[in-house]
């Protein structure tokens, strides 16, 4: 979050208003500080989504061939917004790999990827920074162009092979098709804003 739009956002927001009901004051702010509401939280700025599916399979065709697959792991759809940076995509990469999804022996989710020796299909999916907020047809003025988009994309592959040895991905800028086994279900929204630091 910019910290102009975090200043305003705290100043005019209240914490009641983060469960819901926000005041009509707000709206400037929102469309100003390009704020996103999902549900009850409150996304702001330009921040690198990875939206996790918890898989038995998953895989990706391009042109009616096989292009990548994994058996047990993390389907990662991956959406790149214009002002992204590789600090975030090492933090994305960071998280998605200790984000703990997976069931140890008690039935509880306390096991990340490379506990249960998983894979991880990374796939690009520009369609998750749509802006939704009114009307019948997304807007996509935040994604990023296709030549930033795809250096940050390579990057995350990148990022995602120097810490684990299964990871696949889909193309790029193709017309894919996915195919996958969600488990559980089990799906996350995960989120990394610009001033992303690693711990």
């Amino acid at each position: 979050m910019p910290g102009e739009c975090e200043k305003r956002l705290s100043d005019n927001v209240a914490p009641e208003h983060l469960r819901g009901g926000y005041p009509p004051s707000f709206q400037p702010l929102q469309r100003s500080c390009n704020i996103h509401l999902i549900g009850s939280f409150t996304i702001a700025g330009q921040t690198l989504i990875g939206l996790l599916q918890r898989v038995s399979s998953a895989s990706v065709t391009v042109n009616e061939k096989t292009i990548a697959s994994i058996d047990q792991g993390l389907l990662v759809l991956v959406g790149i917004e214009r002002e992204d940076t590789v600090a975030q995509t090492e933090r994305l990469a960071e998280r998605l790999l200790n984000y703990r999804v997976f069931e140890d022996s008690e039935g509880r989710m306390n096991l990340d990827v490379t506990q249960v020796g998983g894979g991880v299909l990374l796939v690009p999916q520009f369609t998750l920074v749509a802006d939704t907020r009114k009307g019948n047809r997304p807007s996509f003025s935040s994604a990023a162009d296709p030549a930033h988009g795809k250096t940050l994309f390579d990057d995350l592959i990148a990022q995602f092979k120097g810490r684990w040895k299964d990871v696949a991905a889909g193309q790029f800028g193709a017309n894919m098709a996915v195919q996958l086994v969600n488990q559980g279900p089990v799906t996350f929204w995960l989120q990394v804003p610009p001033n992303a630091r690693q711990h």
